[in-house]
């Protein structure tokens, strides 16, 4: 990281219509460039939450499509618009699989253009006790690689949701010289009260990274509450910024300063053992 950058963590509380979630996500957009921001965090399924797997399938875009469709068209707009990096944490992209779609994360440069893509590795497939059972392998084909990307001066490792309780994927970003880690998601209620701050927290602490995470919040359809407490946390492990209830932001500074105080004072990255032997 090169010098200071001001980044947001949108929140928000996505359905089923693409149109009228895209038209709420420009609205924070909008706020968080209005407060300075240079990056600017959605969270997963930002452009569609709810529906059955026929309708995301049907919403799902092909990102490399010379004729991009109306979530790929809304974010590189978007960013030109506001002279924003739009990280957007989750959208259904087209497979090869037919029957599947990827959760994708697209990196979009203030110039519209996608610098980077993710593909989410580990899928949601739990039942944790709130009525609801979660089977995104049907529906999502995972991905298989590990990304950081060059995002403002950064080195940015990428990530989606269920990803944060897997260390070691975050460890592998960090090898590939992370600085930030982004976590976008839709927790949900039950496990979020109890998981959601602690695991972003050990993500942060353990890797010696900023963290920014952008949550869904409230009810979505068929069921499905989310936690939200979109929140952006420093290489140290405090929390630097945090959204209410309701969609809105939470904005902070990150400072490289700061950045490599924690990694030089306490310099745990450096004292690592990748290959102890077994007793």
């Amino acid at each position: 990281m090169r010098e200071r950058i001001v980044v947001a963590a949108v929140q928000l509380s996505s359905q089923a219509e693409v149109g009228e979630n895209l038209r709420r996500a420009g609205v924070q957009v909008a706020e968080a460039a209005r407060r300075g921001a240079q990056v600017v965090v959605l969270p997963e399924n930002f452009a569609f939450m709810g529906g059955g797997d026929e309708e995301r399938l049907r919403v799902a875009e092909d990102l490399s499509s010379p004729e991009p469709g109306p979530i790929r068209t809304w974010l590189g707009e978007t960013a030109t618009a506001h002279g924003v990096w739009i990280l957007a944490g989750g959208l259904p992209e087209r497979s090869s699989d037919p029957a599947r779609v990827h959760n994708t994360f697209a990196v979009v440069a203030p110039d519209g253009g996608i610098t980077a893509t993710y593909r989410k590795i580990h899928m949601f497939d739990v039942e944790v006790g709130d009525g609801q059972r979660y089977r995104e392998s049907a529906s999502c084909m995972p991905g298989d690689k590990a990304v950081v990307a060059d995002v403002a001066g950064a080195r940015v490792g990428l990530s989606i949701c269920y990803d944060v309780r897997f260390p070691e994927l975050y460890r592998a970003l960090v090898t590939k010289g992370a600085e930030v880690l982004v976590v976008p998601a839709a927790f949900t209620l039950l496990t979020g009260k109890d998981h959601w701050h602690v695991l972003l927290r050990a993500r942060a602490i353990e890797s010696q990274c900023y963290v920014i995470a952008a949550a869904q919040w409230g009810s979505h359809p068929r069921g499905r509450r989310t936690f939200g407490k979109s929140c952006v946390i420093d290489p140290w492990g405090e929390i630097i910024a945090q959204s209410s209830e309701g969609e809105g932001l939470a904005t902070a500074t990150l400072d490289p300063a700061y950045l490599e105080h924690v990694r030089s004072s306490l310099p745990s990255l450096t004292h690592r053992k990748l290959n102890v032997p077994d007793a």
